[in-house]
């Protein structure tokens, strides 16, 4: 859950989820490098931190810290997980206290199955808390390929997980934002957007719904002060 200390400080954690190969630890490079390089909401604090094995593929764990721009007692700590299905059990122990996750697809259509034991293992691990307390965000990766998977296509297995809701379901408004994206640097796309996004939405969760998804009385504070929601 989001931490405050005593002088005031604000830390919360995103974490990014998803199979082994997925390109989670190049979004956080390519993020880290582009808050670092152009202005932004957040700027890193330090260099990133990575134990990998010797082919480069996560091992426990990427971990970044930023700091908010515009609040400069707000911190995001943001971590990756080994996405291999051997580290199964670290990758529990490093979802514990995620206040938000944007999970990362690989979108090459034969990893279709992959990307749903991953999304599938996610769910239980967070003891199906996903958008109800803890924002998701998904990122269609490696776009720039051929032969991927389709917005529509993972809209349909976030349904058939029960990750999706109806027009008449309070919880609509909070639906994943699929963004559909490449995390190389110099191909970029919507790295930034889909952090930003899954911040945000932390930020409403906390202040709005005490650690939930904002409905009812405290959705009407939101849509008055966010008319765009």
């Amino acid at each position: 859950m989001v931490r405050f200390t005593a002088d005031h400080k604000v830390y919360i954690k995103i974490l990014y989820w998803g199979m082994g190969g997925g390109g989670k630890t190049t979004v956080v490079d390519t993020l880290y490098r582009l808050t670092k390089e152009q202005k932004k909401d957040i700027e890193p604090t330090g260099n990133l931190t990575k134990i990998a094995m010797a082919s480069g593929s996560t091992l426990y764990f990427d971990r970044g810290i930023f700091q908010s721009t515009k609040q400069r007692k707000v911190f995001y700590h943001v971590y990756t997980v080994a996405g291999q299905s051997r580290f199964s059990p670290l990758r529990k122990k490093i979802f514990k206290g995620t206040d938000g996750v944007i999970f990362v697809v690989d979108s090459q259509t034969h990893f279709f199955e992959d990307n749903i034991e991953a999304l599938k293992e996610l769910k239980s691990v967070t003891a199906d808390k996903l958008i109800k307390e803890i924002p998701l965000i998904l990122m269609l990766n490696k776009q720039d390929l051929t032969e991927v998977i389709g917005e529509e296509d993972f809209k349909q297995i976030l349904k058939d997980e029960k990750l999706w809701f109806e027009p008449d379901d309070k919880y609509y408004i909070w639906n994943p934002i699929i963004y559909k994206t490449c995390a190389l640097y110099d191909l970029r796309k919507d790295v930034y957007r889909s952090f930003s996004e899954c911040a945000r939405r932390t930020g409403l969760y906390q202040i709005y719904g005490n650690g939930k998804a904002p409905v009812g009385d405290n959705f009407l504070k939101i849509s008055k002060e966010s008319p765009d929601l």
